[in-house]
């Protein structure tokens, strides 16, 4: 490690749960994230700022007004441009060292699940259920890790599935087809802030399934209520007729 690297992550090398040998890891880490939406911006940039040395960005959308309320990545002199690259240039700016892998496009099925293969960790920014449906079953057969965040008017929500650990769940095991036609921010609304709550937390649900420090959110769906904020931790197992993860698959 470099000495100006030294310097720029010294705050977190001094915790003992990371030390040098975790930031390595970090440094040597490719995060694939989904999404630079509103969950995606806080998320690359709390990544990109701690020292993920490779990030892949995946979106196929350009930057429009109304998303600047919330997607803190992008600026208003971006509009027009495709997210990939407007996030990309503010990365940079904030930690030149990161390696960033643009994907302007909807990825398919097979090209999901090439692209899964070789990660640490896949991140889930997206804001509907066929694309996380599809996320989900690509990281359960390549056994790479999926940390999932959403967010609604007030509420938002996340959890971790690690398909390596014999009893995580998977993201089916809660959703079902039948979720698939929930409301979105553009029809209901969203609290700007919350964003970056959930966002956060992924970042550092990321960051502890790659350093090996605390305990992840595994079999856990963390719920929080920005109007009252109030954050519950609901419990919940693999679901046996899970079409993804289930025994009979």
């Amino acid at each position: 490690m470099k000495d100006e690297q030294l310097l720029r992550y010294s705050r977190q090398i001094m915790l003992p749960e990371i030390d040098i040998e975790g930031q390595q890891r970090l440094l040597e880490a490719t995060v694939m994230l989904i999404g630079l939406g509103g969950l995606g911006s806080p998320v690359s940039m709390y990544l990109a700022s701690a020292g993920v040395g490779h990030l892949m960005l995946v979106d196929d959308d350009s930057v429009e007004l109304s998303n600047l309320q919330r997607q803190i990545v992008h600026s208003t002199a971006d509009i027009d441009r495709p997210k990939v690259e407007s996030a990309r240039d503010r990365l940079l700016a904030l930690n030149p060292d990161c390696k960033i892998t643009l994907v302007n496009k909807q990825l398919n099925e097979s090209e999901l699940l090439q692209k899964t293969k070789d990660v640490e960790v896949v991140i889930d920014g997206s804001d509907n259920f066929p694309t996380r449906f599809a996320v989900n079953q690509a990281c359960f057969m390549n056994k790479t890790p999926l940390v999932s965040g959403a967010a609604i008017r007030f509420e938002g929500q996340m959890s971790v599935f690690d398909p390596r650990e014999q009893n995580s769940p998977c993201y089916r095991c809660l959703y079902n087809d039948e979720e698939m036609a929930t409301e979105t921010c553009s029809q209901t609304g969203v609290v700007a802030p919350l964003l970056g709550v959930i966002g956060s937390l992924q970042a550092m649900e990321t960051i502890k399934l790659i350093t090996g420090l605390g305990e992840t959110l595994i079999g856990k769906l963390l719920l929080f209520d920005a109007a009252t904020s109030e954050f519950q931790t609901m419990r919940f197992k693999k679901d046996p007729c899970c079409p993804v993860c289930g025994k009979s698959q």
